[in-house]
């Protein structure tokens, strides 16, 4: 702990916004020498498996973005056949998994945050999500960056929750007290045939912009200010797998399903790797 402690001190001190947009500026660069070179050294830094990309080489990437948010070949995941699978909707590695305490969700050993707080003090939202079961997901760079459906399920409303960027590491999630619901996040509501589903995307240090389907680009957002967004039934609709965002860089996943409709697989457990369209639990 002290040795995380130590690591993560610049983090308040950077100026996180502004390192985050030099990154999205490099990210979108597209001189031929400097997105391949970059590509190249990341391939080799992370051991990307670029086997199961559409496109394998560097030189077919028009800037690192594109590469970074590369998608897989048919085939690269698979989804259960069972209708009562909720599937995982990223490829990563289990961060927390399990049952939300009335209104408080583990972030690591010793440090908890509120279902309010991670909805940006929405009240309605959070009591629907009470007693209910989450689960947070981390993206490490190596990972594939899109965002799928885990169950089928009907958009209902979104909300951009400016922040800071700490960084989303597990030396991060250890020390910065209430992380995720402290950093820049789009809160995405669904309603399922099981009840209501949430799928929050944590920005982080780098994460230069975060995406959905239904609404583009949603950040780097000018102003920087609480944005809430409502959906009429039936307009957005997703079926599980379907494709709903990405982030450009890294970061982290939460999902949060109401009390008593998701129940998860005991083999899952913090540090579990998991890929896209594994079954994480079942749903009533």
């Amino acid at each position: 702990m002290p040795l995380d402690r130590l690591k993560v001190l610049p983090q308040y001190l950077l100026p996180q916004h502004l390192l985050t947009g030099i990154a999205y500026r490099i990210a979108r660069c597209r001189n031929p020498l400097l997105k391949n070179m970059l590509i190249r050294a990341f391939v080799r830094r992370y051991g990307v498996d670029m086997g199961e990309a559409v496109h394998e080489r560097p030189v077919d990437y028009r800037d690192f973005n594109a590469f970074f948010t590369r998608a897989l070949k048919p085939g690269a995941r698979t989804l259960p056949a069972d209708e009562s699978a909720f599937a995982s909707p990223v490829d990563g590695r289990v961060s927390q998994i399990g049952a939300i305490e009335t209104e408080t969700l583990i972030q690591a050993k010793g440090r908890l945050f509120s279902l309010g707080d991670l909805l940006g003090g929405d009240r309605s939202t959070a009591d629907s999500f009470r007693d209910g079961a989450y689960a947070t997901l981390y993206l490490a760079p190596r990972d594939y960056h899109r965002i799928h459906m885990p169950i089928d399920g009907e958009l209902r409303a979104m909300a951009y929750l400016p922040g800071r960027l700490f960084a989303v590491n597990p030396a991060s999630v250890n020390v910065v007290d209430r992380l995720f619901a402290r950093n820049e996040r789009v809160v995405c509501l669904f309603e399922t045939g099981s009840g209501p589903l949430a799928v929050v995307l944590v920005g982080a240090m780098f994460v230069g912009s975060m995406e959905t389907a239904w609404a583009g680009q949603i950040t780097p957002a000018r102003p920087r200010a609480i944005r809430r967004e409502c959906y009429a039934p039936g307009r957005f609709r997703y079926r599980r797998g379907d494709e709903i965002g990405r982030f450009n860089m890294g970061s982290t996943v939460i999902v949060l399903m109401a009390r008593g409709r998701l129940r998860w697989l005991p083999e899952w457990r913090a540090g579990s790797v998991v890929r896209q369209g594994n079954v994480l639990g079942t749903v009533r």
